[in-house]
């Protein structure tokens, strides 16, 4: 193998090889001791075609496990065979380049033992030249640096993997100052920040105070922690990314510090946590908000008031709470379905709102129940305005499904502080006010009062009894005749729910339906109500009272039960259960009810009638039906209102109601029933004009079962008694 160089011919080369030996001798003592000392090998080789050795130290053995005399002459082998086959093309080249240069030449390479191990070695030398300046040996040294290498790879990896971490990595890294911007950034935090590259970004962001913290005083608390604590942990702060963005992002970072403690810089990480901070902010406004209508929860509320009435002690001025309840709005719900029920609530809280100031609050309570918190006010007259447009809002006209619908609402109003000083009590005082709306008439404000404490207190204990009566067996239901105006002769009765309270004694349907209705325990006294009448209808059949036919009996349907998709099957299972004949049933329907959802009741209607029964418009002329309606619903009888009974034999207005309504009922040929009747004089006039029927105090009082049929039920050979509490026919 040849190593090029500056080569000398066989003679120059015989002619240097002894003085050359000769003065590499250990003549010298101390040469040799120093030699012998050196951590690597010293050599001088010719500069021919083999590099043939001429000297080596004693280093050799341990560098390459030959002697120094395996390389003399190449008596073995040569140094150029020990080099690494990888590295001997370079080793050459290097060595040439220095020697054609006339320099010195120093280079790193790989040789192989005797035993097989590779090493690292290190080689410093130059080329020795003759007086004609023709290089004709090399002297030099060779040490051994395999635990440098290994420490400088294990660097370079080091390096190599933190620059990957660095160059990869998800979070932002950096390295900045605190008044000469960032000295280093990494791929990602250039990302974060709406920039193409880290040294745009370093270009760029000369002024973090100004340029990059939307809060400045971000910036400064983070130098104040950096100072006094020397780091930062989860530091959170809202940033402007290039274009001008918000974001949020937290921070981990720590001060390095010189020899004399002094901050040279800072390093740390960046994470954008813009969609977290959404995230939360999002739960939070979902613990504090309604979901439906976006508006303060009751959690929310609470805290409002609490607000309200602090600032209402320390300015000495008034407070309001106003519980506000739709009125009716279960009906609308019912009857309209409730996706569409829950856009009537959405457009309500958008009114509520708009009738708000600032400084007010409108939270949703719950179901169709909104509050509202007024403070900062001098008077009650201010409350009252507020309160007036609120209850304008709210009634005016709203379209649904082509329909013109208008709902109402009651308000109850609890004032700060004369009565309560805490939000619980003026929250349950304004509930009250709320109720006594509802009772005088609803779509109207009362203010609370000391006495509707013991109203509310009454109320809760009613529906508390209330919720036991049935399973209790306190009902019984009490039957008013209906009689033919022309013959006098009984052709059904009315069943009436009474609540035989062992508290309260008889207990009248005016005072426990309302709450039964906004209760829902309507639905289960309703089905018993049912139950017990046909089954009582029907053993009278079996009794033989009321002759060939026997006795039909009606039952009022309430709305909340004509409004369930279950009623057709109800009030089929009843009949199959009792065993009474469809045609002996008359359910009475309110004509308001039917009117909700003209489209809902004319199916529920018909598959009723389909059943075989009789169907009532119960309340007649009190509610909104046209004679389009009216034409198209499936009923067989109209019941006239009570309220134009009463004058018709001294009003000629009322007078002229019921004999409209009876031409109507005569052209759509229905039955007519007046309901009321308490004088002969009403009587007389509703048989004159063609009422068929009719029902009320002037013909009797309702009575229990057993009272009803010995008053107007006769057996076959008995005759029943007159039933009248007062001599009419």
């Amino acid at each position: 193998m040849h190593r090029p160089g500056c080569f000398i011919d066989d003679v120059k080369m015989a002619r240097a090889f002894l003085p050359a030996q000769q003065a590499f001798s250990p003549e010298s003592g101390l040469l040799s001791h120093l030699l012998a000392n050196f951590d690597g090998l010293v050599y001088r080789c010719l500069a021919d075609s083999n590099w043939t050795m001429q000297f080596l130290s004693e280093g050799c053995m341990g560098l390459t496990g030959y002697l120094p005399g395996d390389f003399i002459a190449n008596a073995t082998i040569s140094y150029e065979e020990l080099i690494h086959p990888d590295d001997r093309s370079r080793v050459r080249d290097i060595i040439f380049d220095a020697l054609r240069r006339n320099e010195r030449f120093s280079l790193e390479y790989r040789i192989v033992r005797r035993d097989g191990a590779v090493r690292w070695v290190w080689e410093r030398g130059t080329g020795i030249r003759d007086a004609h300046g023709a290089c004709f040996a090399l002297e030099g040294y060779v040490q051994d640096i395999t635990q440098r290498k290994a420490a400088e790879d294990a660097l370079q990896e080091a390096e190599r993997r933190y620059r990957s971490i660095f160059e990869n990595a998800i979070e932002g890294i950096f390295q900045s100052t605190s008044d000469k911007g960032y000295l280093a950034v990494n791929p990602a935090l250039a990302r974060i920040y709406g920039y193409d590259s880290p040294q745009q970004m370093i270009d760029t962001l000369r002024d973090l105070d100004r340029q990059l913290y939307v809060d400045p005083q971000r910036r400064v608390d983070f130098l104040q922690h950096m100072n006094g604590q020397g780091a930062v942990i989860n530091f959170e702060s809202q940033v402007y990314q290039r274009n001008g963005n918000v974001i949020w992002i937290s921070e981990n970072a720590r001060a390095v510090r010189g020899p004399d403690d002094a901050i040279l810089f800072f390093e740390g990480s960046v994470v954008d946590i813009t969609e977290r901070k959404a995230y939360e902010a999002k739960i939070r406004f979902q613990a504090t908000h309604d979901a439906l209508t976006g508006l303060p929860n009751r959690n929310l509320l609470r805290d409002r008031l609490e607000q309200a009435l602090l600032n209402a002690r320390r300015g000495k001025h008034l407070a309001a709470v106003a519980f506000i309840d739709l009125d009716q709005f279960k009906f609308v719900n019912d009857s309209l379905g409730h996706e569409l029920g829950d856009e009537l609530l959405k457009m309500i809280a958008g009114r509520l709102r708009s009738c708000m100031r600032a400084a007010d609050t409108v939270a949703r309570q719950g179901g169709d129940e909104f509050v509202i918190v007024l403070g900062n006010h001098k008077d009650c007259k201010t409350v009252e305005d507020t309160i007036g447009r609120v209850i304008e809002a709210v009634s005016r006209p709203w379209m649904a499904r082509d329909l013109e619908l208008r709902i109402t609402c009651s308000v109850g109003i609890a004032v700060y502080p004369n009565d309560g000083d805490n939000a619980e009590t003026l929250l349950r005082h304004a509930d009250s006010a709320m109720y006594k709306a509802k009772e005088l008439g609803r779509n109207n404000f009362q203010y609370f009062s000391a006495d509707m404490n013991q109203d509310a207190t009454e109320r809760l204990g009613t529906l508390n009894a209330l919720r036991q009566a049935l399973a209790n067996d306190e009902f019984v239901l009490h039957y008013q005749p209906k009689i033919n105006l022309l013959t006098g002769a009984v052709v059904g009765a009315e069943a009436l729910v009474r609540w035989r309270s062992p508290a309260r004694g008889m207990v009248t349907p005016n005072d426990f339906i309302p709450l039964a209705e906004e209760s829902g325990l309507i639905i289960d006294i309703g089905a018993w109500v049912l139950r017990t009448a046909c089954a009582q209808a029907m053993a009278w059949r079996q009794e033989g009272h009321g002759g060939r036919d026997a006795l039909m009996v009606s039952v009022n349907l309430s709305p909340s039960q004509l409004m369930r998709d279950d009623i057709v099957d109800v009030v089929a299972g009843v009949l199959a259960a009792t065993g009474l004949p469809p045609r002996l049933l008359e359910l009475e329907i309110t004509e308001t009810v039917v009117m909700r959802d003209i489209e809902k009741s004319l199916d529920k209607l018909a598959r009723l009638k389909m059943l075989g029964i009789r169907i009532s418009i119960d309340d007649f002329g009190t509610g909104h039906s046209s004679l389009n309606y009216l034409k198209r619903l499936p009923v067989d009888i109209l019941k006239i209102d009570r309220s134009f009974v009463n004058d018709i034999a001294t009003d000629e207005d009322d007078a002229a109601i019921v004999k409209a309504i009876i031409s109507l009922a005569r052209i759509l040929n229905l039955d007519v029933v007046a309901e009321g009747v308490e004088t002969e004089a009403q009587r007389r006039f509703l048989m004159e004009n063609g009422c068929d029927v009719g029902q009320g105090y002037h013909f009797s009082r309702p009575l229990p079962a057993a009272a009803f049929a010995s008053a107007w039920l006769a057996l076959p050979g008995e005759t029943a008694g007159t039933g009248r509490l007062a001599p009419a026919r």
